[in-house]
């Protein structure tokens, strides 16, 4: 009746003077997700950043590092990978207080709660309208990613490559071994001399490998190695990310407005 009275259509059926801790527990559990999620994104930024294949947003005044003046450090990704592991760790004060009620409840539960709860919300708050700042403001450069694929490319076509030879009837294992000597000497100028990556030079000189020369360029063509990236994410938007936030559309042309 009271519960009604004051507008609550749903109440714990089971209670006493508070509610169970376990509640809180819950509750803090998704924020520590979140801060997971969050730190995990972050951290990926923070690795690509420092390949140069992207860039957070960056003022015009800011300084990237106070000992370093060329550095860029992606400083928001940094803040909010600290935050977040303080939000995944308060996820820990709930089930503590939820562990160590006595019988019906301990009085010691209410001082750490008005602190775990209040600053959970407000650093999940920070986290995400931070998060929401570098997403607006990312800059990808594609010919650095371009880059970085080319180098690579000729050692992940490597299998590809094999297996064009095993349909040709070559033997897998002769195929490999040929495969694995070239591999290890193109890794080789790369590693100790500094070099570019010329196996697939190494490759179109061997003999071995005549028979698909010709199909090189097909078999080191990048857009092979996606497999089922574009569908899948594609299929993630539409199913999941959508309906999700379709109740929030309205809100969705706000920006994040941080003060650095």
């Amino acid at each position: 009746m009271i519960t009604a009275m004051a507008g609550f259509s749903n109440k714990f059926r089971i209670t006493g003077q508070t509610y169970s801790r376990k509640v809180d527990v819950d509750v803090l559990s998704v924020l520590g997700s979140l801060g997971a999620s969050i730190h995990k994104i972050c951290t990926d930024i923070r690795l690509l950043a420092n390949q140069k294949e992207l860039e957070e947003p960056f003022e015009v005044d800011q300084i990237g590092s106070s000992a370093m003046p060329y550095k860029r450090n992606p400083m928001r990704s940094e803040r909010c990978c600290s935050i977040a592991r303080h939000v995944m760790v308060l996820v820990a004060d709930a089930q503590q207080t939820a562990a160590v009620q006595w019988l019906e409840r301990s009085l010691d539960d209410s001082a750490n709660r008005r602190i775990s709860i209040a600053e959970a919300f407000l650093a999940a708050d920070t986290i995400l309208n931070t998060l929401q700042n570098i997403c607006e403001g990312l800059v990808v450069y594609p010919k650095v990613i371009e880059k970085h694929v080319t180098q690579e490319l000729p050692f992940l076509a490597s299998e590809n490559i094999i297996m064009s030879m095993v349909k040709l009837g070559a033997n897998r294992q002769e195929c490999h071994e040929q495969m694995r000597v070239l591999s290890m000497e193109a890794g080789a100028q790369v590693k100790t001399f500094g070099l570019e990556n010329d196996l697939v030079d190494r490759i179109k000189a061997s003999e071995y490998f005549l028979p698909i020369r010709e199909k090189l360029d097909e078999l080191l063509n990048p857009v092979t190695f996606v497999g089922r990236a574009t569908p899948q994410v594609e299929g993630f938007l539409e199913k999941e990310v959508y309906p999700a936030i379709e109740s929030y559309k309205l809100d969705l042309d706000a920006s994040a407005q941080l003060t650095l």
